[in-house]
């Protein structure tokens, strides 16, 4: 994200490919190496595991994980974020939005519902053929195709949402730096991802230093939900520099700690207080 040199890096522990529990150490699988950037604070995993096939990642239908309701848009889907969007853009009917990594095309419905003229595209083909024939998503204006693939013309789109994407894509720079080519001039692109700053994993990876192993809770990036990344606020404002857009808004969300309910009432509070929770939206 910033383009630091990787020899300056730190190095965090390691990650198994599998839950690791309490004791890490009694388990049998493989790791990989968990890095943090020591300039924007990125983590990451080295090396990076890549599957033969995306879809061996992604390729799962829906239904086997998910109930009948997952299919059903509740109204206040995704509402905040367009709240949030109109806020920051001058919004007029039949702006184009593309959602990238769309999976069911929730978020298209949302903002189509609102006067957006929604895209998206989503490299999943289970998640692709339900989005069309579950949720009714115009196969016009939905691709199967996963970002490295996809193109659009330039100056194309008024808004961009990488929702809950950029921590599984190989190249986060390379992503935000295609999309914005397909950005019109004061458009807005929207991100959620796993902030490297969320305490729950420094109380882990403290709980395993204290066991005087050298393994750590950050990343998944060898099972689900496969992420490579955490990302902090200074990995998008080094990003920033270097690619000509500037962060109009951003906020931290708890989300779930994990942790025993009991705890839950001093860190949750605490989490708010020192902007230390789950997600990073930018």
């Amino acid at each position: 994200m910033c383009g630091s040199k990787i020899n300056s890096h730190r190095i965090l522990g390691k990650r198994l490919n599998s839950s690791q529990g309490r004791n890490p150490t009694q388990k049998i699988g493989i790791t990989t190496t968990i890095m943090k950037c020591s300039n924007c604070g990125l983590i990451y995993s080295n090396p990076q595991p890549r599957p033969f096939n995306l879809q061996d990642h992604y390729g799962i239908p829906p239904e086997s994980y998910w109930k009948d309701s997952y299919f059903v848009i509740s109204n206040n889907y995704f509402q905040n974020e367009i709240k949030r969007l109109k806020s920051l853009l001058e919004f007029k009917e039949g702006m184009k939005s593309l959602d990238v990594g769309a999976g069911l095309g929730k978020q298209m419905i949302a903002l189509s519902n609102v006067g957006f003229d929604a895209y998206g595209f989503e490299p999943s083909k289970p998640f692709y053929e339900r989005a069309i024939s579950k949720m009714g998503i115009n196969p016009e204006k939905l691709k199967l195709a996963a970002i490295e693939d996809v193109d659009y013309p330039e100056n194309y789109f008024d808004f961009i949402s990488f929702g809950a994407v950029l921590e599984h894509l190989y190249n986060p720079s390379e992503s935000i730096q295609k999309t914005i080519k397909w950005l019109k001039p004061g458009g807005i692109i929207h991100i959620e991802v796993p902030s490297s700053d969320w305490l729950i994993n420094k109380i882990i990876n403290l709980y395993y230093k204290l066991k005087m192993t050298d393994y750590v809770g950050n990343l998944s990036p060898m099972h689900t939900p496969f992420h490579l990344y955490e990302f902090s606020l200074n990995s998008f404002i080094e990003h920033s520099k270097k690619n000509s857009y500037k962060i109009a808004f951003y906020e931290y969300h708890v989300c779930q700690t994990f942790m025993p309910k009991i705890l839950d009432y001093f860190l949750i509070p605490f989490m708010k207080w020192t902007k230390t929770g789950m997600q990073l939206t930018i």
